[in-house]
């Protein structure tokens, strides 16, 4: 599913009331574990919907070129497609400037889409989630569910419990699924013109190769004009 709305519009395909979980990144590209990571929190956390939200400029990303946001859209879009629960957000890919967190649960609980929704991150985002914008105004806007990433999540917990004091009920972290996979590695051995076949939805595989991506350093400045 599909949606695109500014801040603070409800988005389309969400009832008001339900327990949403956000997952947000770049998704250059989406890969089977952003999938996978997503159905266990809805499942483990009985969430209605999870709501995908790729990143417009990514501040953490700034020394590196970033596929345009069009085209991650559009592998997202397809990634998703078959699973009603998930749902695609375009906020942050529309929105002027940096992406950050905070202004986009922000909007999300204004607008009533996502009443105290669950943020769904990685143990590795976890660990620098002190230098993110505003770690507290995220804290009360959302509950965190901390997914491993490979590694035990262990380490980065005791340190973000270390700095930030929230109630056990306002963090979950999911034990299950540990799937090493990484953009940066699609990314390289796309580049490399290896198999990323079983790392990402076939959809997107088929897509990768449609519009080049990858092939080359920088990425395409602008996603073509069907996009």
């Amino acid at each position: 599913m599909s949606v695109a709305a500014d801040a603070g519009e409800g988005i389309v395909g969400i009832p008001h009331g339900e327990t949403v979980g956000i997952l947000g990144g770049t998704f250059d590209p989406p890969h089977l574990a952003h999938l996978a990571v997503a159905e266990e929190a809805r499942e483990v956390l009985g969430l209605s919907r999870v709501l995908f939200v790729p990143a417009g400029e990514p501040w953490q990303k700034a020394t590196r070129s970033v596929t345009p946001g069009r085209l991650r859209m559009a592998m997202l879009e397809r990634a998703i497609a078959g699973n009603p629960a998930f749902v695609l957000d375009a906020m942050e890919v529309e929105r002027a400037g940096p992406s950050y967190t905070v202004d986009t649960l922000a909007a999300l609980v204004t607008s009533g889409v996502a009443s105290d929704p669950w943020f769904i991150l990685s143990s590795e985002a976890l660990a620098g989630f002190a230098t993110w914008r505003e770690p507290e105004r995220i804290l009360e806007l959302a509950r965190l569910c901390v997914v491993p990433r490979g590694d035990s999540p262990e380490a980065a917990l005791a340190a973000f419990r270390g700095r930030f004091r929230v109630p056990e009920e306002r963090l979950a972290v999911l034990r299950h699924p540990r799937l090493a996979i990484s953009s940066t590695d699609i990314r390289a051995r796309a580049r490399a013109g290896r198999s990323i076949r079983y790392l990402v939805p076939d959809a997107v595989v088929a897509f990768i190769a449609e519009y080049a991506l990858y092939v080359a350093d920088p990425a395409p400045a602008a996603a073509p004009a069907n996009l």
